[in-house]
């Protein structure tokens, strides 16, 4: 349930300029949207420009980038792809097609921008001209990465994939039917009858060939389900190695493993060899419907061998090192990521960021090979941080935002990254790092939804330490209504983060977006409750096995400090909202809230934990989090205690109104899940709502549904809050 990642959104717009939002609180111009109020709409957050991949120029000079468009109206995104000065000076949108141009690159020395459209790889002049196809691929193409000479290409192709769901019968064409054989038949939103492979092509003056599979034979996916793309692979400076990313796992023991290794795969030789484990190395058993966390695959002799999720290799620029995201445990999806160094001289493996208590999200190499720069997570704010070959760290930024990503800007100083907060969505810019924090400079490039913010009125966002029950200070966020009167008294909303360890952090969203619920009138208290991470490894440690314990404790912490401290926080007008494990908060204070709280909105929540328990397609995550299946005889205390303070056992306690939220394609916590609190409310005489979406997942992506999300969670809140 942690998302690492968001979606690309996949369906093209019919028209390739910018949003056309035909709704009555937003007028489209030419060139400009004129917001009929200064508070945030959906229409609003809709129009929002949506920057994706940046990538500087070899001689730093230019970045091309992607953005995305939304048409509400036309219930569609469009993507394309723009260039700017490396001084925010002279954007130009490049590609003005109907279809979706994406996955930006600068190729032969900076001469040209290769790009995917159609599903085939094209290149142009940095001012769009000259538009040539270079792929005719009768497979198409997902991702692409160029080596460093130019002669060779890594595509990424979808090819049919019957490990698991058997393909039926050619005299059956029109047979709906999947005869299943394995668990993971079906993955985030859904079935997974194919998988992806990497090819090795050529790039010859005639266009670029069809390529060969590199693991051709193998059952196995790369780069990895979910949301794995081209970052799962990486080219040597000389361009004779590949690293890639791979579980070379299936069925049920892919199902409750999280061990994903890097591989070399060797051009001239065609051989690949795995840096993360000896060759003739032999997974313990293990059982299934137990969690790993105390079986012998993460015993401490096995660890060395990398049992835990490794991905997203790069090589240094002087070839000798491979670096990548490294997790030490096998079974537990968000255990802590370290940034690993694999020495190729002389095999050492070197984890360097230990001293960062704290995960690292996405990193690069700097050009000395020498250090690296990552961003990470630390008091609710993602920051960006050096370290060393001996695992020395300094930061070097300390914005109170979010970082979204890192590269070299290719000058060998400067770092392109992408950068957002509460009240800003993603833009790039560059960031020249000092001799210490303070003299870091950073430096806004793109101002891509500037029309539309500069004529909102956001809310103040506050930092304020609160005191837990068991006396330790939490980080809260608190973002006051648009046009705040400090004389008055609001309706508060308490924010519940899902995960259960992804960080209330300064995020930008589309959906769960605090500026909206502020230009709504409601104050946001927002904590960074037990089991997030930026707070050190036993915080993040304590929410595992344990989702009834401290962290809702934290909650209440939360919300009872605003009630009784800040003089506008309307007690009387309490409600909580939240999504994924945020979701299963909100069930679960549903029972034990002691009439804190006047309403409660779900959106994608567990409710009955034995059901998840087999429902869910990642057993990893329910063995991890749960300790043991439902039905073992011999389960542990805290396995016990977590079905026994499943939501669904303290319906009987339920006594306030509450709005369920699921997308039938959400096959990570089924949407059985929602219609089952739906339902008990309603029997138990509870007033209730239910908004189901059957073409949405763990999330909602569609421009339609969004707004249709945003007015239906506001409806609710006015209707019992104001």
């Amino acid at each position: 349930m942690n998302i690492l990642k968001t979606l690309a959104i996949a369906a093209a717009m019919t028209a390739a300029i910018a949003p056309a939002n035909a709704q009555e609180n937003v007028n489209i111009g030419k060139n400009n949207i004129k917001l009929k109020s200064d508070l945030m709409t959906p229409e609003a957050l809709w129009a929002m420009g949506r920057i994706a991949s940046a990538e500087a120029a070899p001689d730093g000079k230019n970045i091309v980038y992607q953005v995305g468009y939304y048409s509400v109206k036309a219930n569609k995104g469009h993507q394309v792809i723009c260039i700017v000065d490396a001084n925010g000076n002279n954007r130009k949108q490049l590609t003005k097609s109907a279809k979706n141009e994406t996955d930006p690159t600068w190729i032969e020395g900076g001469q040209r921008i290769a790009f995917l459209t159609g599903g085939q790889i094209w290149s142009m002049n940095p001012d769009g001209t000259d538009r040539r196809q270079l792929t005719h691929d009768k497979t198409g193409i997902d991702a692409f990465r160029f080596s460093p000479d130019g002669k060779k290409v890594i595509l990424v192709k979808t090819t049919p994939f019957n490990e698991i769901i058997k393909k039926n019968p050619d005299d059956l064409p029109l047979a709906t039917g999947r005869r299943v054989t394995d668990l993971m038949y079906r993955h985030w939103d859904h079935y997974v009858e194919t998988q992806q492979h990497p090819y090795l092509a050529d790039v010859t003056a005639e266009g670029i060939t069809e390529g060969y599979d590199i693991m051709k034979g193998e059952p196995y996916e790369c780069p990895m389900e979910p949301f794995g793309g081209i970052e799962q692979l990486a080219w040597s400076p000389d361009s004779k190695t590949i690293a890639y990313t791979s579980r070379k796992k299936t069925g049920l023991d892919y199902a409750i493993s999280t061990d994903s290794d890097i591989y070399l795969y060797n051009i001239g030789t065609r051989e690949t060899r795995n840096l993360c484990k000896p060759a003739d190395y032999k997974a313990p058993k293990v059982v299934a419907s137990h969690t790993l966390k105390d079986q012998a695959v993460n015993a401490p002799e096995n660890l060395k061998n990398n049992p835990g999720y490794d991905q997203n290799p790069q090589f240094s620029p002087d070839g000798r090192y491979v670096a990548w995201q490294s997790m030490a445990r096998d079974g537990y999806e968000a255990d802590l990521n370290r940034l690993c160094v694999y020495d190729l001289t002389t095999g050492e493996k070197n984890y360097v960021s230990t001293s960062f208590d704290s995960n690292v999200d996405a990193f690069c190499w700097n050009a000395d090979s020498k250090t690296l720069s990552f961003i990470g997570v630390w008091h609710g704010c993602i920051n960006m941080y050096q370290v060393d070959l001996k695992g020395v760290v300094r930061q070097i930024t300390d914005d109170v935002a979010d970082y979204g990503s890192v590269s070299l800007a290719h000058d060998g100083k400067k770092l392109l990254a992408t950068r957002q907060s509460f009240s800003a969505p993603t833009d790039i810019y560059i960031v020249t790092p000092g001799k210490d924090v303070k003299k870091t400079v950073v430096t806004q490039v793109t101002r891509e939804n500037e029309h539309i913010l500069s004529q909102l009125s956001f809310g103040k966002v506050e930092k304020r330490w609160v005191k837990t029950t068991d006396g330790k200070d939490m980080l809260t966020w608190i973002i006051l209504p648009s046009n705040f009167d400090p004389n008055k008294k609001y309706p508060t909303l308490l924010f519940c983060e899902g995960g259960p360890q992804s960080p209330v952090s300064q995020f930008w969203s589309y959906r769960w977006n605090f500026q909206i619920m502020a230009a709504n009138g409601y104050v946001i208290v927002a904590p960074n409750r037990r089991g997030l991470p930026g707070f050190g490894h036993e915080w993040n440690e304590a929410v595992s096995s344990d989702w009834t314990g401290q962290c809702i404790r934290d909650y209440l912490s939360a919300i009872d400090d605003a009630a009784d401290n800040l003089p506008y926080v309307d007690r009387d007008r309490l409600g909580a909202v939240g999504a994924s494990f945020g979701g299963f908060s909100v069930y679960y204070l549903a029972g034990h809230h002691d009439k804190r709280f006047k309403c409660f909105i779900s959106h994608d929540g567990a409710f009955n934990l034995e059901s998840m328990y087999t429902d869910t397609e990642e057993a990893w995550f329910s063995n991890w989090e749960y300790d043991d299946a439902y039905w073992n005889k011999g389960q542990t205390d805290a396995a016990r205690r977590t079905y026994e303070n499943s939501p669904h056992k303290f319906i009987d306690k339920w006594d306030t109104p509450i709005l369920c939220i699921h997308g039938e394609l959400d096959y990570r916590i089924n949407y059985n899940q929602g219609m089952g609190a739906f339902n008990a409310a309603r029997m138990h005489g509870i007033p209730a709502e239910l908004l189901i979406f059957p073409d949405e997942n763990h999330w909602v992506l569609k421009p339609q549904n969004g707004v249709l999300w945003q007015r239906t969670f506001f409806n609710w809140l006015d209707r019992w809050l104001k």
